[in-house]
Parts: structure tokens; C-alpha cells; sequence
């Protein structure tokens, strides 16, 4: 199996501006993500930016840096630049790995490449936990994912999906985690296509490929992945586990 990891950093964010260069145990978020990244299977680790205080800093601890343009509306729209700016053949299998997801299970990064490979009709692969909290169940951060007796997905939703009731007794569903494999033909359509009604209103890129019929392939996460970095309170959970553990 042979893919690669592109890892999409933004200076930008409303909660935690220049997130991906936040210290968390003596370096910035992104270095961890990208260290998590290397102890993967890929044959090689991009760092996707279109900031150039990320790329200084990513360069300075070894990583290969891909500029981007600015204008891009999604995280997919800047991993099809770096696919083109690489010239990677429209077979292959990239990665995308969020910036702020500095505990990222590099199991996980191989698991969802595989499992793209293993699917001939799929154009995207992705991962889930099982839900058993009501509370996260309702919560419309945690984005959830229906899927068919083959495993593909049939819809993405930030509320509770399927509906269980307001207090369900017995909770149940899967709460999607951002973790993407592609096949570079998909990213060269998926840039073509104008942003889907459902994309906007639920704020979830992938839906824009389903619109198209693009079918994702999901897999239970062999490994826990923890949450990533989204707030101030995110932010210094991380730091706490990492200054208590040798991850």
C-alpha cells in the first residue's frame, strides 16, 4: 500500500488564532501532528499552508512545506492543490490529516488508506466511533454518520443521527472522525463542483462529494483518537496528557 499524508494548516481561527503554532510541551501543535503522521505508513508528510510563519516554523523541524493560495472555502479544496502541485497520478492515495489533532493514532492514518485501497468503489474513506452518550449524541459539534449494510456512508449530520428520541434510553450511533483518504481522480472532480445546499447548511465538506455520488467508505477507528484542539479549554487538555505521558 503506498499513500501519502498532506496536513492542512491555517494561521486563521476565530477561538485560537495561529493554532497550529500554539507551544504544547515545548513545540508547536503542528509539529506534533506531523511527528504522529511520519510514525505512519506513508512515503512522505506534506505540510499544506498558506501562511508563512507555519511554513518557517514546519521547515525549521524538517518538514516538506506545499504553499497554497488563500481563497480556499475547504480543507479538500487545499489538499486538490497540493495532489496537483505534486503532479500525483490520479490513482493515488492521499491522506488528510487535520492540523489540530496533535494525538492523532498513527494506526488510524494507515487504517484509513487501507481501507480506501480495499474499496474500488469508493472515491473517500474515513473512520467513526460508536456513540453511547446521549449528551454527545445531541451535541452538534460531535458530527455523526448514518451508514449502509456495506459500510458506506448514506448521510453526515451535526444533530442527533439516527433520531432516537430527546432522552434516548438506549443511545446509539456513530460520531464521525475528520480523518480522510482520497483518490487524487476525486479531489480533481470534487474542486469542480460548486459548494452542495447541504454542505453550507450543515458546515460539512464531505456532503458536497455525496451530493455527487461519491461514495465514502467508512471503518470503525482501531484505535481511540482523541478530540482535537477547537478551544482554549481543548488546548490545555492536551497539554495536561502530554506533560503526564511519553506519547
Amino acid at each position: 500500500m503506498s499513500f501519502i499524508v498532506v496536513i492542512p494548516a491555517r494561521h486563521a481561527s476565530t477561538r485560537l488564532p495561529g493554532k497550529p503554532l500554539l507551544d504544547i510541551a515545548g513545540k508547536p501543535m503542528i509539529r506534533h501532528v506531523y511527528e504522529r503522521a511520519c510514525e505512519s505508513g506513508a512515503s512522505a508528510v506534506y505540510i499544506a499552508t498558506d501562511d508563512e510563519r507555519i511554513a518557517s516554523a514546519a521547515r525549521e523541524f524538517g518538514a516538506e512545506v506545499v504553499m497554497t493560495r488563500e481563497d480556499h472555502q475547504s480543507g479538500t479544496d487545499r489538499i486538490q492543490e497540493v495532489a496537483q502541485a505534486l503532479a500525483l497520478p490520479a490513482s493515488a492515495i492521499v491522506v488528510n490529516v487535520q492540523g489540530d489533532e496533535p494525538l492523532i493514532p498513527p494506526a488510524t492514518i494507515n487504517q484509513v488508506a487501507a481501507n480506501l485501497e480495499h474499496h474500488a468503489g469508493a472515491g473517500i474513506s474515513s473512520l467513526y466511533h460508536a456513540i453511547h452518550d446521549g449528551t454527545e449524541l445531541i451535541n452538534p459539534s460531535a458530527v455523526k454518520v448514518v451508514t449502509d449494510a456495506d459500510g458506506y456512508a448514506l448521510y453526515f449530520s451535526r444533530s442527533p443521527l439516527p433520531w432516537q428520541g430527546a432522552t434516548p434510553d438506549d443511545v446509539h450511533g456513530k460520531r464521525h472522525i475528520g480523518i480522510y483518504a482520497y483518490r487524487v481522480e476525486t479531489l480533481n472532480r470534487f474542486v469542480s463542483w460548486p459548494r452542495s445546499l447541504l454542505e453550507v447548511s450543515e458546515r460539512l465538506e464531505q456532503l458536497r462529494a455525496m451530493h455527487h455520488g461519491v461514495r465514502i467508505i467508512m471503518d470503525e477507528a482501531c484505535e481511540h483518537v482523541p478530540a482535537g484542539v477547537d478551544t482554549p479549554e481543548d488546548l490545555e487538555a492536551v497539554r495536561a496528557f502530554l506533560s503526564e505521558s511519553e506519547f
